[in-house]
């Protein structure tokens, strides 16, 4: 069992990537980008399949582990140089719903994650996503903004995320991405792998031939990224981080992941009205309704500045709203 960061990787070996929530809309993604960007790293794929979507990625097969349990956790990823961390209990609702689950699984199994890379020095990326933020400031948002969670989900998140401080000081290197809104789908092995975050669901109300409801007043603006461009800035952690071990780096670095554009969520609405129109020959309804989270942020402003994340890890989103929703819709004509 080595000690330091500098004793596990010292650039002359194949390096050893785990991915925990592997099987999920976000982590197969990760897998398939690393197959493809670096097909001769040895990679390890983790998730308790709670949402899992698929059970093997290529030529990689994801095993069935829970990140609650910290000796399974650690006799699957035993070896990791890099350990890039999505398993999690996501959305807000979800987090509500079963709030001991949520603290399980992103409090106590992010810190179980954690402890395993300060006791081999393993380096570590973790998304801590905008929800810490609550009620922003100012803008455009920057990592260093206060800290004021509005709901559980966002709660769990920072304080994983400050664990995670604590943890690398002095014995790995870490990366936290503060992630904006999810949008669009990708596939693996031939499934379509996708989430019901605000534009995908859109686009399956387009399809099911239903209203496009939006939440009052319509003018919250929210960022957007692409899950094909979250991916990649994982694997662009990835390959950082294993530079980080080779020099000696400890510590934690946080950098903000989104897009370019943020739109408001009527905006979006009726974009998809648009391009339906043009695509299918038909416009749905797009309909106000009563906001269930009224305590919500309501802000017309939502740009971030992703400066650092191009500067330090040469990241840049690459998808725009506009050509996904197409492509959404052309996939699904």
């Amino acid at each position: 069992m080595t000690d330091t960061a500098t004793e596990r990787y010292d650039g002359s070996g194949t390096p050893k990537i785990a991915v925990t929530g592997a099987a999920g809309y976000i982590g197969s993604r990760v897998v398939d980008r690393l197959q493809a960007t670096h097909p001769d790293w040895e990679i390890t794929a983790l998730d308790n399949f709670y949402l899992g979507k698929v059970d093997s990625i290529g030529d990689v097969n994801i095993q069935h582990v829970d990140i609650r349990n910290r000796h399974r956790l650690e006799e699957a990823i035993e070896g990791a140089d890099v350990v890039l961390h999505l398993a999690a209990v996501s959305g807000v609702d979800d987090c509500e719903e079963h709030a001991d689950l949520a603290y399980e699984v992103n409090v106590t199994g992010t810190n179980n994650v954690a402890w395993f890379c300060r006791r081999t020095g393993a380096a570590l990326t973790f998304p801590f996503s905008m929800a810490v933020l609550g009620d922003p400031e100012s803008f455009p948002i920057t990592v260093d903004l206060p800290r004021q969670p509005m709901n559980w989900y966002g709660r769990t998140k920072y304080i994983s995320e400050r664990s995670i401080e604590t943890f690398a000081k002095g014995s790995f290197p870490a990366h936290q991405l503060m992630k904006s809104n999810l949008y669009g789908e990708h596939e693996i092995n031939g499934t379509a792998v996708s989430k019901s975050t605000v534009i995908n669901f859109f686009v399956s109300r387009v399809e099911a031939g239903e209203p496009l409801t939006v939440y009052e007043p319509g003018s919250q603006s929210r960022n957007f990224i692409h899950v094909k461009d979250v991916a990649r800035s994982y694997v662009r952690s990835a390959e950082r981080l294993l530079d980080q071990l080779e020099a000696g780096e400890t510590g934690s670095a946080a950098y903000e992941i989104a897009g370019t554009e943020d739109p408001s969520v009527m905006e979006v609405a009726q974009k998809v009205q648009r391009i339906a129109g043009e695509e299918l020959g038909e416009e749905p309804e797009v309909k106000l309704v009563e906001n269930p989270r009224a305590a919500e942020t309501n802000v017309e402003d939502f740009t971030v500045d992703i400066s650092k994340a191009k500067s330090e890890l040469g990241w840049e989103p690459t998808h725009t709203v506009e050509e996904s929703i197409r492509d959404l819709l052309q996939r699904r004509a």
